[in-house]
């Protein structure tokens, strides 16, 4: 009779060693985003955040939000490049969480790999950690999961949550805005996280580029161009909640600028932005030309230059840009509140780009 060996966790596919070492290398960067409001350290089975800080609201909304980063993580993956997708992640989070006035708490992130390798999870959580800190929340625990079978070695993916807090009267949102608001963009960093599978599908299938390939335009490669991580707003909309009256803002994620902006505009009232007010990055005419793609399909995906919007009443305006500006964001008035006309949706833009 012959003798056969018991299955096993580790001939299945999945190695708890790496798994435990991934958690030892990512503490040193998690501990980087603490508040004094975290409890106990990573390794337990739930984070821990004090809520009698809340305390000093009159009535605390808590404000919750989700995402990924979608196929941005293939190029992540070809160019073995791992912390800066974490970045993005906490960039869609905690800017959606902002946009209601929200002020973000903390953190959690999922990581599922084919198979872990520690130094690659341990770089895509110092990511988050580096995100988390530009966002002013901590990064309170998350999850590595390992699914041999199902994904391949090298194969991976992310998402995450985060918790935030507004006061009742400081919420923002549509019953805010007011015909004769002004709407300020603020410049992205690039494509940020939204498009990617157009992008890809522009620059590798039908153009055949190698991520290696230096764009002229772009001063780097292309593959370094794809990556740039995604502008993480929230602490600068604080800045501008503490420093003027702010009606609204909008994350310009996927679905472009116009959709985006329509999320916050109340029935009867029409959000007018005026292209002629930016010129949009290189990649965005890339994308365009490379791919032979409208310009209305451009806009309904990327964001065209636009990551965040905010939307305050005319006498604000000055302090607003000046906030900014002392922040190190590029903005500038892009267009305005009107009423709403019988054939107008919610926003619009309108001319032609500045070139």
């Amino acid at each position: 009779m012959s003798e056969t060996t018991g299955a096993s966790y580790a001939a299945a596919g999945v190695d708890i060693e790496a798994g435990d070492r991934a958690v030892e290398l990512m503490k040193e960067w998690v501990k980087k985003t603490r508040r004094p409001e975290v409890l106990g350290g990573l390794g337990g089975f739930a984070g821990l955040f004090d809520a009698s800080a809340l305390k000093r609201y009159e009535r605390p909304l808590l404000a919750s939000a989700t995402d990924g980063v979608g196929t941005k993580v293939d190029l992540a993956r070809k160019m073995g490049v791992y912390d800066t997708i974490g970045h993005d992640l906490v960039g869609m989070v905690v800017d959606d969480l902002v946009v209601c006035g929200a002020e973000p708490l903390f953190m959690t992130d999922y990581i599922c790999v084919g198979k872990v390798h520690p130094e690659r999870v341990a770089a895509i959580v110092k990511g988050v950690a580096e995100g988390c800190v530009l966002a002013g929340c901590a990064l309170v625990g998350g999850e590595t999961a390992e699914h041999p079978g199902l994904l391949g070695p090298d194969d991976f993916d992310v998402a995450g949550a985060g918790t935030g807090v507004v006061e009742a009267d400081h919420l923002l949102g549509p019953e805010r805005i007011r015909k004769g608001d002004v709407v300020i963009a603020m410049a992205s960093s690039g494509l940020h996280s939204n498009g990617y599978s157009l992008v890809r599908h522009v620059v590798f299938d039908r153009a055949g580029w190698a991520l290696d390939r230096e764009v002229e335009e772009f001063g780097r490669t292309l593959g370094e161009e794809l990556l740039e991580p995604t502008k993480i707003y929230s602490l600068d909309c604080l800045a501008l909640t503490r420093t003027t009256e702010v009606h609204g803002f909008s994350h310009v994620t996927g679905g472009g600028l116009a959709n985006n902006l329509a999320r916050v505009i109340p029935d009867g009232l029409h959000a007018r932005v005026d292209r002629a007010t930016w010129i949009p990055g290189a990649v965005f005419d890339l994308v365009g030309k490379a791919g032979q793609v409208e310009q209305l399909e451009l806009e309904k995906t990327l964001n065209m230059g636009v990551g965040m919007i905010a939307i305050v009443p005319a006498e604000s305006v000055e302090v607003a840009l000046t906030t900014l500006a002392d922040r190190g964001v590029d903005s500038w008035v892009a267009g305005e509140i009107t009423e709403r006309g019988a054939h107008t949706s919610g926003a619009e833009l309108v001319g032609g780009y500045a070139r």
